[in-house]
């Protein structure tokens, strides 16, 4: 290992030695790693990664895409190198219940020419002929780094289109230099603004709501959906997944705007506050207590009884048949010891609670894009000593899962080398995910999951650690119980 890399190494370790040695840090990054218990804890976020980091977060481009990707009948054209669109083609497993022409990854694919003289004839030509051919309900146009290097007009195209073809043309101002993907989520939300209130309909619906920030992943969002709507609660529109845009024009007539995904939907979620008076609450859907609460503060809202009655029984009926499920995952998960690293710190803290439940300790905890509140209220649902980590890489995840001698992994599809470097369990929590995990019947498929893959006996053969070896046995002799 050479001197860069031991110093990054060391870098990764748990901030109690920086009492040690003030230069024990590398990259600035001490104030972004911090542990439960610490009386000084204050964690500082929301900054731009340090050069030299490998950092885990993606560009502005790829957050736009992230959050309209899903809008299953319209039109998305990303104007750049064609690198860009393949890049974030089929970028969540968003399921679509009818058009699938969010599916196709459309470029105009610029080159050396368009770079030198514009590529605004090429974004017209590509526009016009996609919006004859496919009839989409609207479109949408993704500006990319080299698109604000030229400085193509795409606002001008955009409008032009748009008076010709008789359909909404959205432009995208996601050059990927301008930030990172969280700035991508509000350049979406702002899109998406433009959107909102052109419908005819302007009368509120009563008892209806926005589902926000959820993406349909695996088909998550129909069983979420039927939740609600058991409980009498009328679903206007679906931002974004499996979303359509009339139901996006329309969703200023709903009473109220129910947020899953914080980081990706809350700046759209106080826009519509300010604009149409409609109140919003966060929520998630990961784990039984925060899933409950999800459908329990939506019948809360409305001050119905017979909603909250019919709350309380689906809530009653759901955990009588997955309780008892659970309880045998528990029996033999107790002892895990668990690391997460997702991009959204309010499914992270869902995470905690669901691991809990099945008996495994979260030793580990870190996200993309969580601010203070969120951190804090890591720092207060989690057990004393656990490392908590904002903006994380590869080499810092490695260590903190060695320290603490994890044996399961919770991430996405950039984590689970790590995971299998360290021969630990994987658990894939990401967009690219096929198998639901919200909802009642998403926290049985965790458990299984988190079963499955600790438990696995491909782990014996596995080179680990002294320091891990203990959980490998213990692995090993649950699995012959």
């Amino acid at each position: 290992m050479g001197d860069f890399s031991k110093k990054v190494a060391i870098s990764a370790i748990y901030p109690v030695m920086e009492k040690e040695n003030k230069n024990i840090y590398l990259l600035g990054r001490e104030k972004q790693i911090a542990t439960a218990g610490d009386a000084n804890f204050d964690m500082e976020c929301s900054k731009a990664s340090e050069a030299g980091s490998v950092s885990q977060r993606a560009c502005v481009f790829c957050g736009s895409r992230v959050v309209l990707y899903p809008i299953a009948d319209a039109l998305h054209v990303v104007h750049g190198p064609i690198g860009c669109a393949s890049y974030t083609w089929d970028i969540r497993g968003a399921l679509s219940s009818g058009p699938q022409l969010h599916r196709l990854s459309f470029s105009t694919d610029l080159r050396e020419e368009q770079v030198i003289f514009g590529g605004e004839k090429k974004l017209y030509a590509a526009l016009t002929t996609l919006i004859d051919k496919h009839k989409p309900a609207a479109a949408f146009v993704y500006s990319t780094c080299i698109v604000g290097v030229i400085g193509d007009d795409i606002e001008a195209v955009c409008k032009k289109v748009s008076a010709e073809k008789g359909i909404t043309v959205l432009p995208v101002h996601a050059e990927g230099f301008n930030g990172t993907k969280k700035d991508g989520y509000r350049v979406a939300c702002e899109a998406l603004s433009k959107l909102i209130g052109t419908s005819e309909q302007r009368n509120k619906v009563p008892f209806s709501i926005n589902i926000l920030g959820d993406f349909n992943l695996a088909g998550e969002l129909w069983m979420l959906a039927e939740y609600y709507r058991k409980i009498g609660i009328n679903i206007i529109a679906q931002v974004t997944g499996d979303g359509r845009v009339e139901d996006i024009r329309r969703a200023n007539t709903a009473c109220l705007n129910v947020v899953q995904c914080s980081g990706s939907m809350t700046w759209l979620a106080k826009d519509m506050k300010e604009k149409y008076g409609i109140p919003y609450i966060r929520v998630s859907y990961f784990g039984i207590e925060d899933m409950s609460n999800a459908l329990y503060e939506v019948a809360r809202f409305f001050d119905d009884e017979s909603k909250m009655d019919a709350a309380k029984l689906l809530v009653a009926t759901e955990l009588k048949k997955l309780l008892p499920a659970l309880k045998e995952y528990k029996e033999k998960l107790t002892g895990q010891k668990a690391a997460i690293y997702v991009g959204g710190a309010f499914k992270a803290i869902s995470l905690v609670k669901a691991l809990r439940l099945i008996g495994v300790q979260t030793v580990v905890i870190g996200s993309q894009t969580g601010n203070k509140d969120d951190y804090n209220l890591i720092k207060d649902i989690c057990d004393e000593g656990t490392i908590i980590v904002d903006d994380s890489n590869p080499i810092e995840l490695q260590h903190f899962i060695r320290e603490k001698n994890a044996t399961i992994f919770i991430g996405g599809v950039k984590e689970r080398p790590i995971a299998h470097k360290l021969g630990i369990g994987f658990c894939d929590h990401n967009h690219e995910r096929k198998e639901a995990l919200a909802g009642y019947e998403g926290m049985l498929n965790f458990a299984k999951e988190i079963y499955a893959t600790a438990m696995s006996p491909v782990w014996q053969f596995v080179r680990k650690s002294p320091s891990q070896e203990e959980p490998r046995i213990k692995n090993q002799e649950q699995r012959l119980k």
